[in-house]
């Protein structure tokens, strides 16, 4: 009896070989992080430079999330039509030159167009590798797979924000995007040479050389090679990324994009204004800059802890569970008295719930949609996500402006994740991780995909 590929991904142990699939994404995640935080810890140069005015600061920090937003719903789409490989790397090319570019701006305008082009590629590529993990990862540990994927996020904004500071202490700004061309060109040749092309894509596909594909795979694995494929109905060869909006998917992708978008709301009224709030309560920006390392320590213990949770309990259960109790959180600091060591220690529990409910919706994600629409759903709902992103601080900032108090001020942007909590509840989501599509036939197998 001919086996299905998938069924034999989903119920095998995992080898050395998918271990390092996910190791390599975590990695690629972190580029995210990094790139958000490098900005940061270079503005203060660029200004010191150009003697350029903070409005133009503020335009230059916003493009990457910009660019970001465009590629996820440009360039998600992208692994579910030519593959989850050859999409990782045309990312990584891009986000190489954009970063690499920055370094020759002599404008704003450049610098901002440089830094939309990075977007790109990160956005481009974050739906691209969620997919792949899903896909290289067996049932039962999937969830915790992408979980750890995800913590590469605030992995990347601690560790790299460290190596830009240490820079730019002996360099100018520009060491900083050095460093960051450098570490993502570093990342190209080991895709090529340890990720190979999901196996999942390449049965529901079936390009040609599929078969011989995924036998070679099988071999790096482990597993026995196979004599053909499953046919592919031609009902399933006509379906297509659009699918998310289709009737029986439509819902799932309104109910996780609207919590993505309204959890970080009240994610990066965290990340964004923290700093700023502390500043103005007296303390010194070095020890602002101390309570939001701790927020992104936290975020890497939540998002691990609850990739651990997964192997126990339902999904859909802590999501709803990790939204709420951020919401709690962020509205408990913004009554925190001015004390730094009861702030920190709030900042580092908010930080934890929240960044479990970003992890959480991206597990969700790649398990709600089919394969021939998991990167495109996760690029859709990312991009929505980045909206709210953009939105927060600028909120935060109308929100003081008006006259409201920090205590005010934190419960408004707190309703964000309990709101998200509350939509989740409506998602109908299935108990196991993503299921293989009805794409075969029961009976009759492929000998050729020629």
């Amino acid at each position: 009896m001919s086996t299905d590929p998938r069924e034999v991904m989903d119920h095998s142990a995992m080898t050395w070989l998918q271990i390092t699939v996910v190791t390599i994404t975590i990695g690629l995640n972190a580029l995210d992080g990094f790139d958000v935080l490098a900005i940061s810890f270079a503005l203060p140069g660029i200004a010191g430079e150009w003697g350029v005015d903070p409005a133009a600061l503020g335009l230059v920090a916003s493009m990457e999330l910009i660019g970001m937003s465009l590629g996820s719903f440009l360039l998600g789409g992208m692994a579910d039509k030519v593959g989850r490989r050859p999409s990782v790397l045309f990312c990584l090319l891009v986000m190489t030159l954009g970063m690499f570019m920055v370094t020759t701006a002599g404008s704003v305008f450049s610098l901002s167009f440089w830094r939309i082009i990075t977007g790109l590629g990160i956005g481009g590529m974050l739906p691209a590798i969620n997919a792949l993990v899903a896909e290289f990862s067996n049932i039962r540990r999937r969830h915790l797979c992408i979980s750890l994927m995800a913590i590469g996020y605030p992995v990347g904004g601690a560790v790299g924000g460290s190596v830009a500071s240490m820079m730019l202490a002996g360099y100018d700004w520009r060491s900083v995007f050095y460093f960051g061309a450098a570490v993502t060109a570093f990342f190209i040749p080991m895709i090529i040479v340890f990720v190979p092309e999901s196996v999942h894509w390449l049965t529901r596909k079936q390009p040609v050389n599929a078969l011989e594909k995924i036998n070679r795979t099988f071999k790096r694995l482990g597993h026995a090679v196979l004599d053909a494929l499953p046919e592919v109905s031609p009902d399933v060869r006509k379906k297509s990324i659009g699918d998310i909006f289709s009737p029986g998917l439509m819902a799932t992708t309104l109910i996780i994009s609207s919590a993505y978008f309204l959890n970080l709301v009240t994610f990066y009224f965290i990340m964004k204004w923290v700093p700023k709030i502390l500043v103005d309560m007296g303390f010194a920006a070095s020890s602002a800059s101390g309570v939001l390392g701790w927020a992104n320590i936290g975020g890497t213990l939540g998002g691990a802890t609850f990739g651990l949770f997964t192997l126990r309990f339902g999904l859909k259960k802590l999501a709803i569970g990790a939204l709420t109790l951020a919401a709690v959180f962020v509205a408990i600091f913004g009554r925190t008295s001015a004390d730094l060591a009861t702030i920190t220690m709030f900042c580092t529990i908010a930080g934890f719930f929240l960044n479990a409910g970003v992890i959480s919706l991206i597990a969700i994600a790649a398990q709600a949609f089919p394969t021939h629409t998991r990167a495109f759903g996760t690029g859709f709902m990312i991009g929505v996500g980045r909206g709210g992103a953009t939105l927060s601080p600028i909120l935060a900032g109308l929100l003081f402006e008006l006259g409201l108090a920090l205590p005010s001020v934190a419960i408004v942007m707190a309703i964000g994740s309990l709101v998200g909590a509350i939509v989740l509840i409506f998602l109908k989501l299935q108990s196991e991780g993503p299921k293989i599509d009805k794409d075969t036939k029961e009976s009759g197998m492929k000998a050729s995909v020629a």
